[in-house]
Formats: C-alpha cells, sequence, structure tokens
C-alpha cells in the first residue's frame, strides 16, 4: 500500500507540475475534472532509464526505454549508448538489470533489449495507436539522464503539431531514416530522451520519441516522435529471432561460404573481445570495390544479421555461399548505404521453374 500510495502521488505531483509550470496548455484550458495523473501513474512503471557507452567520450551515456513485454523486452532507440556489452535498464521502482541487445534495426533507429524479468508492467505494442495533428500527447523520457533509483521519467504535456517525413541530419550527416514522424509542440529534443514514449492522453502509446536532430531545410532543432506503425514490423521480426546479434545465432555455417578475401576487405585488427567491424583497407579491383564498399566503412548488417563485431561479421560471412549475392548495409559517416556484392565464385544457382 504504501508503494502504491508513493507512487500515485509522486505521478499526481509530476502531472500538477508539468500542467502549472508548461506553457503548452495552461490550467485554465484543461477541462474541469480532467487529470493527466491517472494516465501518468499508469504509464511511468513501463519507463526504463537506459546507462550505457558514452562517458569516458565526453558524450551522453543515458537515454530513454519502454516495456513492451511482462519478460522484459525494452523498445529504445538505436544509438552509440548500446555500442557496450555493459547495458544497465534502471526500472521505474529502482531495480536494476544488466540488459543484452535483443536486435536493432539502425534503418528505424531502433533497437530492442531485454532483461530478465517477469509480470513486469508493458505497453502493448499492437494496442497502440496513430495520433492526429492537434492531438494531445504525453512524452515520457530520461531527458535529465538520471538512473541512479526510483526516479520517475520526465513528463511533457503537448499536441502532435505536424504529422510528416522526416528530412534531418545529425552534424554533417543526413540520418538513414526519412519514413513518417510525428512533430511535436514539445521540447523532446534533448539529451537522455532518444527511444522515450509518447502516449496520448488515455494513456495509449503513439509513438518512439527521435534523438537529436535538426532539420536538414532550415538547421532547426527537431522534436519529433517515430510512430508505432513505422517501428512494429521490426520489432516484431527481432522478437521473432531475426537482426538480432549474430553471436547470438545458432552456428550453420555452409560448406562453400565466402570469406573476406573473396570479398576484398580487410578489416581493422579484431584485438577486442568486440571490435567493431569497420573496413581497413579494400583490395584494387575486388568485388568489394566494384559494388561500392570503401575503407572507413562500418558493416553493421550482412543480410538480416546484425553484426556487433569483426567476429560477427565473419560468423555472418560463414551462413553465405559463394555463389549467393552477398547483401551489406553499412555506415558511411553516419548514413546507412545498402550494397549488394554478386555472387564471387562458381555458376550463379538456377532455380527450375515448377
Amino acid at each position: 500500500m504504501g508503494t502504491t500510495r508513493r507512487r500515485t502521488s509522486r505521478a499526481a505531483a509530476a502531472a500538477a507540475l508539468l500542467i502549472a509550470s508548461g506553457c503548452l496548455w495552461p490550467v485554465g484550458r484543461i477541462a474541469a475534472g480532467e487529470s493527466l495523473a491517472p494516465v501518468v501513474a499508469a504509464s511511468q512503471p513501463k519507463m526504463v532509464k537506459i546507462y550505457g557507452a558514452g562517458g569516458v567520450r565526453g558524450l551522453e551515456p543515458y537515454q530513454s526505454g519502454f516495456l513492451i513485454s511482462a519478460s522484459g523486452h525494452i523498445l529504445t532507440a538505436w544509438s552509440y549508448v548500446l555500442d557496450t556489452d555493459y547495458i544497465t535498464a534502471t526500472l521505474d521502482d529502482g531495480r536494476k538489470f544488466e540488459a543484452k541487445l535483443a536486435g536493432a534495426d539502425p534503418r528505424l533507429d531502433l533497437a530492442v533489449l531485454v532483461i530478465e524479468g517477469e509480470d513486469l508492467p508493458y505497453f502493448d505494442l499492437a494496442a497502440g495507436v496513430p495520433a492526429e495533428s492537434g492531438s494531445r500527447v504525453l512524452a515520457f523520457s530520461n531527458l535529465f539522464g538520471v538512473a541512479t533509483g526510483d526516479e520517475s521519467a520526465s513528463v511533457q504535456h503537448g499536441v502532435v503539431a505536424a504529422h510528416t517525413r522526416l528530412d534531418a541530419r545529425r552534424g554533417a550527416f543526413e540520418t538513414p531514416y526519412h519514413g513518417s514522424v510525428y512533430v511535436l509542440d514539445a521540447m523532446t529534443n534533448n539529451p537522455g530522451a532518444a527511444g522515450g514514449a509518447l502516449v496520448n492522453q488515455n494513456g495509449e502509446l503513439v509513438a518512439m520519441l527521435g534523438k537529436e536532430l535538426r532539420n536538414a531545410q532550415n538547421n532547426i532543432w527537431l522534436n519529433y516522435a517515430i510512430p508505432l506503425d513505422e517501428l512494429r514490423g521490426s520489432v516484431e521480426q527481432i522478437l521473432a529471432g531475426k537482426f538480432r546479434p549474430s553471436e547470438d545465432k545458432p552456428a550453420l555455417a555452409v560448406d562453400d561460404a565466402i570469406d573476406l578475401a573473396d570479398l576484398g576487405l580487410v578489416l581493422v585488427p579484431d584485438v577486442l573481445e568486440r571490435t567493431p567491424p569497420y573496413v581497413d583497407r579494400v583490395r584494387a579491383g575486388s568485388p568489394a570495390e566494384t559494388a561500392g564498399v570503401k575503407a572507413d566503412d562500418l558493416v553493421v548488417f550482412v543480410g538480416d544479421g546484425l553484426v556487433p563485431s569483426c567476429k560477427g561479421f565473419r560468423e555472418e560471412l560463414a551462413r553465405v555461399e559463394r555463389d549467393a549475392a552477398l547483401k551489406l548495409v553499412v555506415m558511411r559517416g553516419q548514413e546507412l548505404i545498402e550494397i549488394t556484392i554478386p555472387a564471387v565464385g562458381g555458376e550463379p544457382q538456377v532455380k527450375p521453374n515448377p
């Protein structure tokens, strides 16, 4: 009872402070008897504060996430924060877990983590709803970069200002995702907020908060969220076993597999347990050079296999026959590029007509 009262009063106080101090909707414009406290109270236990890589490099080491299953799956943004073997996920009640990367789709800027939990409160993706322009929304995130215990997620009250396509960049690089987004009338573009949850005034999940990005046309910071309809398919595939790290997959090596020498690729020295698969050199005239692979490219996918390391890249190649075309997704700067390298050995396989 004490814990329940504490959470309820905490949520009510947060909602009251939000309404009283926010400039988006003055208190007088909230309908009589209407309160955001129940929505805040129901949503807070589903939020997750994520701590990972970044601190030693002077970058923000925190970001946000939210539970999407009772068994501990967490939806969040794909970012450098997850580029570590030690990701900490802190729940609303203060419990800390070591989170593992279950899978990611960098083309949609999403990742799914998993912790060892059961009977956890969560947002049901299947029950998520779209939002119309002008809809009231609440944005939950760890925008203050705090994850020491049972702190509540920050809550911002705003509206969906527009439903459009993303045309944005980070630094000098365009983002790989150019799909549908909700532009928000709330300052969600803050360090630590990426991967947070956007819900409507009924507490239904609407979207995932995006990263810190600027409009590619006018250089203005964007406050946006990616609708569930854009994310749901990839999340379902990750939960079904696709887009997951190659190191977590069973060994399915083929007899006549392709290798780095066949492609004409030389990776950076594999000196760490999880050395990122950067391309060090591309041999002149090789299949990789012809297809457009360049030095300093970071290999992200082989087919639908996520490759977080040099070891993972080799393991994925061991599953590809020499007679098959090889599909890669590389990150060049901060741009994702899809590259197809034709079969490098033997005659292409031809399937008989039925």
